[in-house]
């Protein structure tokens, strides 16, 4: 709840006009019934032939039209400054959560899955933005309207007042036993939403897999699961709600009935007036409104209180990889990366995934990494952008540790195509443009020729033409290639190649590679592949083998020194190209 109210000073002039308003309405609703009972008694005398009272009923009648009239657009002003807050609120919150997820590293998301991320960043605020919007309202307003009423109540009569004590403790029993009944459901539901959108997710995502085996019924089955959970415990949820209200309008409707029926009594032997009688009425309504206000409130913030929670491991978490003090820009970049001694292992895990790597990449040479599956080549290359932080050693570029560099001018810095080809929604440009925003044409058009993506220049509309979310309406190889031209756009002294190659064709690779050869030729360039002909032409290949560097040298070197380089060679390249 902290969290929350420390939103709450981004709104604080809606705050507090929303509570002059919020005051305003319970004092008009408090003088009502006192301006009423007035009326009545004075009414009844004028009718008793006392006419000079119709003067007074009249006035009196007009004063509270007004105060009416008062009552009507303070509620109005309550409700719009209440949402104004609320929104105001929930904006800021959205937009922090979001900003804290784009600075978490892998580590982070290794905690928090996707579907989770999404669910605290809209279902979990919408329910904040609820409760501020009604339950603080409530919370303000119920107070004042109970112990207003009370105190009014009993200065009209004292006789009755354990009328209000008993509704009171029914109420207060009948409320305290629905919320121990509902309270573990509504812990549990956003849990439950979490879940409902992972299975969506992945069954979405993973559509065409789950056609090719034929698994829809068993997918249809998950989702079913997911969402009947949900639904069950939604139902019990409003269900064991809903029967409060018929319990609540029993309690009132038999309240007053016990006031009319001894109020009558009152009147008869003339020790209370029919117009307090009635205010009496109206008083105990509100008490018993009060409670019933307090009700709703202590449904929405426990709900409410489970999403503030959420949305605040979010914002407390603190990125494991962040800026350290007195952190340097790169000027004038040259691209060297050496490792020394790196070792690496992931959260949590009981070995290390790299062990005592060391070597060092110079600009206008390429190095490579080749391996078996698992070897470690990825989790390698993905220390440098410091996606991750190695465990032990160090990794320098320029002779400078890259954990003493600012995280934006070190990945500035660094031209990085993913081992997925992921492209945006949007144009060709504007995917191209992503890491260099003042990229003109000829430095595009240069990329896309270096990446072999010339089918761009056959399309309708050229670099201007749409693409899908995610690149659904290209190719893979293509959807690569323009991978590959959006690091090339970014001119950076040091490129990084995840298994970049792997979708095209060998004869698109060779050309690609011999047009990076000219388009690098003075930037460190480092390539991850599982191809031996896309590597062989470096100028130094590392072969990982769990974790460890077990060879490094040229093609012809490794063949000669390296076994593992030279069964891989073997299973893919012909005899005489092993000479």
């Amino acid at each position: 709840m902290k969290k929350v109210i420390a939103y709450l000073k981004y709104a604080l002039g809606y705050v507090v006009l929303s509570l002059f308003f919020l005051v305003a309405q319970a004092l008009t609703e408090l003088i009502l019934p006192s301006m009423m009972s007035d009326i009545v008694d004075n009414g009844i005398i004028a009718l008793n032939g006392q006419g000079g009272q119709i003067q007074y009923i009249v006035t009196q009648g007009l004063k509270m039209l007004g105060v009416a009239l008062i009552c009507v657009f303070s509620a109005i002003g309550v409700g719009y400054f209440s949402t104004k807050t609320s929104a105001i609120v929930s904006k800021k919150m959205r937009h922090d959560v979001f900003k804290r997820v784009t600075e978490f590293s892998n580590t982070e998301f290794d905690k928090f899955s996707t579907a989770s991320l999404i669910t605290r960043t809209t279902n979990d605020i919408q329910q904040i933005q609820q409760m501020l919007s009604h339950g603080v309202r409530m919370l303000c307003f119920a107070p004042i309207m109970g112990v207003g009423s009370i105190t009014l109540a009993l200065m009209k009569s004292t006789s009755m007042s354990w009328i209000l004590a008993v509704a009171v403790g029914l109420l207060l029993t009948v409320i305290a036993v629905g919320f121990s009944v509902v309270m573990p459901k509504i812990k549990i539901i956003q849990s439950l939403i979490d879940r409902l959108n992972l299975v969506s997710r992945e069954n979405l995502s993973g559509m065409m897999v789950i056609r090719a085996f034929g698994n829809e019924q068993h997918e249809e089955q998950r989702f079913q699961t997911a969402n009947n959970n949900l639904r069950r415990t939604n139902l019990f949820i409003q269900r064991t709600l809903s029967l409060l209200q018929p319990f609540m309008t029993i309690i009132m409707n038999f309240t007053q009935l016990a006031i009319v029926w001894l109020g009558a009594k009152a009147i008869i032997n003339s020790t209370l007036e029919i117009g307090d009688m009635l205010a009496y009425i109206q008083y105990a309504m509100h008490v018993i409104m009060s409670f019933l206000f307090i009700s709703m409130i202590f449904i929405n913030i426990p709900r409410a209180m489970v999403s503030v929670r959420r949305v605040g491991d979010i914002l407390e978490t603190e990125p494991s990889i962040e800026n350290t003090e007195g952190a340097k820009k790169l000027a004038m970049p040259k691209g060297r990366i050496e490792f020394k001694n790196v070792s690496f292992k992931y959260k949590d895990a009981d070995d290390c995934v790299l062990t005592d790597i060391s070597f060092t990449a110079l600009p206008g040479q390429t190095t490579a990494f080749i391996g078996s599956t698992g070897s470690g080549k990825s989790t390698l290359i993905n220390l440098i952008p410091r996606f991750y932080d190695v465990t032990q050693g160090s990794i320098t570029y320029d002779d400078t540790d890259i954990r003493k560099l600012d995280l934006e001018s070190l990945r500035a810095n660094i031209g990085y195509v993913p081992q997925k080809g992921l492209l945006f929604k949007g144009t060709i440009e504007s995917n191209l443009k992503t890491g260099n925003q003042t990229a003109d044409a000829e430095t595009i058009s240069s990329a896309l020729t270096t990446a072999q993506a010339r089918f761009v220049a056959n399309m309708e509309n050229g670099i201007h033409s749409e693409i899908s979310q995610g690149g659904t309406n290209v190719s893979g190889g293509q959807r690569q290639r323009l991978s590959i031209a959006r690091a090339l756009v970014k001119k950076a002294p040091v490129y990084i190649f995840d298994d970049s190659f792997s979708a095209l064709d060998l004869k698109t690779d060779a050309a690609l590679r011999k047009a990076l050869k000219g388009y690098t030729k003075d930037a460190t360039v480092l390539i991850v592949a599982q191809r031996v002909s896309t590597i062989m032409n470096a100028e130094q290949i590392i072969v990982l083998d769990e974790g460890r560097v077990v060879g490094k040298g040229t093609h012809r070197e490794l063949l000669k020194s390296c076994t593992q380089y030279r069964e891989i060679a073997e299973s893919q390249l012909a005899k005489e190209e092993l000479e």
